[in-house]
Formats: C-alpha cells, structure tokens, sequence
C-alpha cells in the first residue's frame, strides 16, 4: 500500500518526540506487535509487563508465540514496582514493558538498569503518556523501542490509529520490512465508518454527555456498526487475519492536524490536573506525592473511590463523566484470564487498584466546571479506608 502520507506523519512525530523513526499503524497494538516482530521474539520467549494493564497490549506478546509475565504494580503511580521485576527475569525474558500508566512515567531509572544488568530490552508503552518526561526527558525515548495510541481516550485522537517509534536503526530496518512485506489496507467501509465516528466526537461529544454515547458507542460495536478500539475477536490470543493493519490515509490526516495542536493540549491537561489536585486537597481528599523525577501529563486522573460499583453506576445521573481503566488485571472485565496465563492473586497491590480506581476526564473538553462538579460527585462517595489498602 502506498504509505507516502503516513510515513509523513511518521517522520513529523518523531521529530515532534525528538527520535529518529517512527511508523504509522491502524492501531497501538498493531505497532507494538510490529516491534516485537523485528526484535525478533518468539516461541518460548518471554515479556515481562504489569498485571495492570490491557489485555491489548498482551495479545501483540502472545500472538508472536511468546509468554507474559506479570509483574505487580506499586500504589502511588500504578506502574510497574521495581523492587518485584529483578526476580522475574529468567534466561527466557527478552522484554521488559515499562508502561507509564495514566500518564505518569515509570520509574525508568531502575528499569533501564535491571534490563541491562540481564541484557534484556526496554520497551515503552506510552499510549497513555505522550507529552510526559521523566527527569526532563520525553518517555518514549528511553527504550529500545516504543509505541503509542491515537484511540479515542488518548492524549489526542485519530479515531483510533498507532505508531511505533526507535532510535535504532537496525531496529527501524526490521520495523520497515515486516511492515512492508505483511502489512494489510484497511477496508473501504471501516475508514467510511471511523470518518463518521470522527465528526461526531468531534462535535456531539461533550463530559455531560459521555455516559449515554459511551453505551450508544459499545451497542453499535457490537453490532459492528462502527469501528470499536476492539472487538470480541480480541478477547481470545488468536489473532485475526487482518490484524497486522496499516494506518489509513484519514487517521494520517487526523494525526498530522493533532499534532500541530499539541502543546495546547498537553498544557490543558497539565492545568486540569493541577485543578483536580486543588479541590480534592480542599476536599480533604488523600493525594499521595508524586517522585520529583515524574513530570506526568495525565490522560486521565486516577483516583481511589470507597465504591467504584456505585460511583461507575451513579455518575451518568449527575452528568459526570467517570472512566473505569483498569476493572481487571488486564483490562476488559470481560477477558478470561485464565487464557493469558493470569491467576488471581498474582499481583494483588493492581488487583486492589482495580476495585478501587476511577478516573476522571481531562481532555480539551474539560474544563474547571467539569472539575468542580466530578469532584463534588466523587466526593459523595468518599476515598477508600486506608487500613485497608494493600
């Protein structure tokens, strides 16, 4: 297929992320399986992730023949906890995901130096954390590789739409090859159906309004009557036919347009976060201080809730919108766990999380009423018992 706007929009993000290559896929997922095909990982290979994650981001791992390995999280910035990762590793590991949940970047320091103690490559998950830096340094630049998501509840949106990023360029070689030799155009009808979705969002989607067009949005998924983040396809480690997908010129165009705004975006959510830091301190809300190091760009604002069942339940009533990654160890609550090799109580400080965390939005539409009255909301529900947290 020709590529010539996506490799476009490639080159302008990773100038923007300040790397060297970067490429264009129809999803997250679909980059990350791309770079583990060109590190070569394999059969009886393992990849070392947080059990607080997306089933998503496990099936890339498993397609390639591969084993996950769960890692526990710490409580503060839900990512991966360092002090558990060393004894994971065996002479199978050849990964370590270093995923920066909700934005907030992973504590990369020991991470880079465990993995390099054991010869073991760094991959970053920044779908949830473009614009963030860790000691002043973008994520995404850390790693041998990394890999963003332009789906909809991501720092900007193509709809949905992904890229992979390295420095290395025997890696981007590899990258290049297996793109160009396997990669598939994504159907007429689908790019049909994603521009619809696209002028919508764009001007019907508002935080009082989320609730009721996120359970239109799931109905017609099902229906397949629009082009969902996932499908039920993507619930088993089987993968698809079509999967290993290329952007579409429209998510290229979209992208592009994203970018060029993207300073105004991150410095509102910068804001917005600040703003959620002030009400739910003058509420006399537990916040928990954050590594110096760590300078997050919050995708969403995580909080801990006394009752997530009701607070999800209740939220719509009062026009809030409330979101609820992560809901199980890997994401969906409807993923059989069982089938990606996760035993419940294998990591219980994120199976705690789980019951425990909302987040709140923070994109462009937010703003210091949506603060006001999502904070006034949660409050009702009241922070989670201390003595009891993991």
């Amino acid at each position: 297929m020709d590529t010539t706007i996506q490799d476009d929009y490639g080159q302008r993000f990773a100038a923007r992320l300040g790397t060297e290559h970067a490429f264009a896929f129809w999803k997250g997922r679909v980059a990350w399986y791309a770079i583990l095909r060109a590190l070569g990982v394999g059969v009886d290979d393992e990849v070392i992730l947080p059990g607080y994650t997306c089933v998503m981001d496990v099936n890339p791992i498993m397609y390639v023949g591969a084993k996950p390995v769960y890692v526990d999280i710490e409580p503060v910035t839900y990512n991966m906890d360092p002090d558990l990762l060393e004894a994971l590793i065996t002479p199978r590991t050849r990964v370590i995901v270093a995923q920066h949940t909700y934005g907030y970047p992973a504590a990369l320091d020991p991470i880079l130096t465990i993995a390099g103690k054991h010869g073991v490559s760094v991959v970053e998950d920044c779908c949830l954390a473009l614009g963030a830096r860790y000691r002043g340094r973008p994520v995404g630049t850390f790693g041998v590789a990394s890999y963003f998501s332009f789906q909809w509840n991501k720092p900007y949106t193509s709809g949905i739409g992904g890229m992979a990023v390295t420095n290395d360029a025997a890696l981007a070689r590899e990258i290049r090859a297996v793109r160009d030799a396997e990669m598939v155009r994504p159907g007429a009808g689908e790019v049909a159906m994603l521009a619809s979705q696209l002028a919508v969002y764009r001007t019907a989607i508002y935080p009082r309004t989320t609730a009721l067009a996120t359970r239109a949005f799931r109905w017609l998924t099902r229906k397949g009557l629009v082009v969902g983040s996932s499908d039920a396809s993507e619930y088993r480690p089987e993968m698809a036919d079509d999967f290993f997908k290329g952007m579409s010129r429209l998510q290229a165009w979209s992208g592009r347009r994203q970018l060029g705004r993207l300073e105004q975006n991150l410095a509102h959510r910068r804001w917005i976060g600040a703003r959620y830091d002030e009400l739910l301190t003058a509420a006399g809300w537990p916040r928990p201080a954050l590594p110096a190091e760590l300078e997050p760009v919050p995708v969403r604002y995580p909080i801990r809730v006394a009752d997530k069942t009701r607070a999800l339940a209740t939220a719509g009533q009062h026009f809030v919108e409330l979101g609820s990654w992560f809901e199980c160890p890997l994401h969906p609550i409807e993923t059989p766990l069982e089938a990606y090799g996760y035993v419940p109580g294998m990591c219980p400080v994120a199976e705690r999380a789980c019951r425990e965390v909302v987040n709140l939005p923070t994109h462009l539409r937010a703003n210091s009423a949506t603060a006001e009255r999502t904070v006034a909301f949660v409050s009702t529900i009241g922070p989670p018992n201390p003595s009891a947290r993991t």
